[in-house]
C-alpha cells in the first residue's frame, strides 16, 4: 500500500500542476488566443499557429528548450536545437530563398518606381529605432527591435542574432510575425485615414508585359549591385534572389518545387515552433517585452502612413495615375499588405483592381527591409 500511495505521489508531482506559475498561465491563456486568430479568423496561419504552438510547450514544459550547457547529460531540450538554427541566421535565410521562388518580380521590374513606395515605408523601421534608444534601449537592441516597424519576422530574427541580441530575439520575433498575422486589421484603418475615397477609387494603368530575360536579369543585378554596397546583406538578399532566379530561370523545376514547398513549409516549422518556445513567461513577462510590443506597433502604423503618404505624393506628380493604397504595401508582408491594397480599393470601387500594383511596392518592401538591416549591421560593424 505504502509502495502504491508512494507511486502515485511521484506520478502527482511530475505534473505540470505543481511547477506552473501566474505568468505560465497568462502566455498559455495567449498561445490559445493566437492559435484562435489563426484557426478560426485565418490570420497568417502558417506563421501564427507553430509560435502559438511553441508558446504553448514552453509554458507547459519549460525543458522543452532547455540549453544543452544547462542539461545534466549535456543534451538540450528539442526546441533548443531548431532554435540554434535561428541564432545562426539559417532558417530566415532559407525562408527568404522560399519567398523569392514563390514571388513574382514582375510588378516591380514593370515599374521600378515601386522602389520609392517600398523605401518609405521602411520610415518605421527608423521612427523605431530613434523610439527605443528613446525609452532606453541600446543601439544595437534598438536596432534590432526596429525591424519589426517591415514587418518582417526573418529579417528581425536574422538582425537579432547578427547583433548579439538573442535575449529579445522571442519578444521581437513574435512582436513581428504577431503584427504580419494582423496586417488586415492594422493597415486599412491607416489607409482609409490617409486618402479620401476620389483617391481610393483611382485606377492604374495595366502593367507592361515584362520579358524572361529582363526577370533573370533582375535577380542577378540586384545580388550584385546591394551585395557589392552592403556585403551583410549578402544571406538574405542572395538567398531571396537565388530563390526568383530558381523560377524565373526555367531550368530548375524540381529546386524552384522545393524551394517553394517543401523546404519552406519544414523551415516554417521549425522557425515558428523555435520562435514560440522562445517566449517562457519569464522572458516574455516583463516591461522590456511590453515596450518592444509597443514600439512594433508603432513602427508598423508609421511604416503604413509613410507609404500612402508617399504615394499621395506620387499621386499628385504622375496627375492622378498612381493610386495612394498601393504605398501601404511597402512593407514587407508579403503577400498579404498586397491583398490588403487590393481589398481597400475594391471596397472604395469593386471593379478596381490594385493587386498586381500593389506586388511592386511589396517585393521592394521585403529588399529595402534587408537593405535597413545591413546598414544596422555596417554602423555597428557587424559581419
Amino acid at each position: 500500500m505504502e509502495y502504491i500511495s508512494s507511486t502515485l505521489g511521484n506520478l502527482l508531482h511530475q505534473t505540470a500542476f505543481f511547477n506552473l506559475t501566474v505568468g505560465n498561465y497568462v502566455m498559455i491563456a495567449v498561445a490559445c488566443f493566437f492559435l484562435y486568430l489563426a484557426i478560426r479568423h485565418g490570420f497568417e496561419p502558417l506563421l501564427l499557429l507553430p509560435i502559438a504552438f511553441g508558446m504553448l510547450l514552453v509554458n507547459i514544459y519549460p525543458d522543452i528548450m532547455l540549453h544543452a550547457e544547462d542539461s545534466a547529460n549535456g543534451v538540450g531540450g528539442l526546441l533548443y536545437y531548431f532554435y540554434i538554427l535561428d541564432e545562426y541566421a539559417i532558417l530566415p535565410s532559407l525562408i527568404f530563398m522560399g519567398v523569392g521562388a514563390m514571388t513574382d518580380f514582375g510588378p516591380l521590374i514593370a515599374n521600378p518606381r515601386s522602389f520609392l513606395l517600398g523605401a518609405a515605408a521602411q520610415f518605421g523601421i527608423f521612427a523605431a529605432y530613434f523610439g527605443a534608444i528613446a525609452l532606453g534601449f541600446n543601439g544595437k537592441a534598438a536596432a534590432a527591435i526596429s525591424i519589426i516597424g517591415g514587418a518582417d519576422g526573418p529579417t528581425s530574427i536574422f538582425l537579432a542574432g547578427k547583433l548579439g541580441q538573442t535575449g529579445l530575439m522571442g519578444p521581437i520575433a513574435v512582436a513581428a510575425y504577431s503584427y504580419m498575422a494582423l496586417v488586415p486589421v492594422i493597415q486599412p484603418p491607416v489607409m482609409k485615414l490617409l486618402t479620401t475615397k476620389k483617391e481610393r477609387q483611382i485606377k492604374m494603368a495595366q502593367l507592361r508585359p515584362v520579358s524572361k530575360l529582363e526577370r533573370i536579369l533582375f535577380p542577378i543585378v540586384v545580388t550584385i549591385v546591394v551585395s557589392l554596397i552592403l556585403p551583410t546583406t549578402a544571406p538574405l538578399v542572395g538567398m531571396l534572389m537565388l530563390g526568383n532566379l530558381f523560377k524565373e530561370s526555367g531550368v530548375v523545376r524540381q529546386l524552384t518545387e522545393t524551394a517553394s514547398n517543401a523546404l519552406m513549409y519544414i523551415v516554417v516549422i521549425l522557425l515558428g515552433t523555435s520562435v514560440g518556445a522562445t517566449t517562457s513567461a519569464e522572458a516574455f513577462l516583463n516591461w522590456s517585452t511590453i515596450k518592444i510590443v509597443g514600439l512594433g506597433l508603432a513602427a508598423f502604423i508609421f511604416g503604413t502612413a509613410a507609404g500612402v503618404l508617399f504615394g499621395k505624393l506620387m499621386c499628385v506628380l504622375t496627375h492622378g495615375k498612381v493610386n495612394p493604397l498601393i504605398g501601404s504595401a511597402g512593407v514587407s508582408a508579403v503577400p498579404m499588405a498586397a491583398r490588403v491594397s487590393q481589398k481597400v480599393g475594391s471596397e472604395a470601387d469593386p471593379t478596381n483592381f490594385l493587386l498586381m500594383h500593389a506586388m511592386g511596392p511589396n517585393v521592394a518592401g521585403v529588399i529595402g527591409t534587408a537593405v535597413a538591416a545591413g546598414t544596422f549591421m555596417a554602423i555597428y560593424g557587424v559581419f
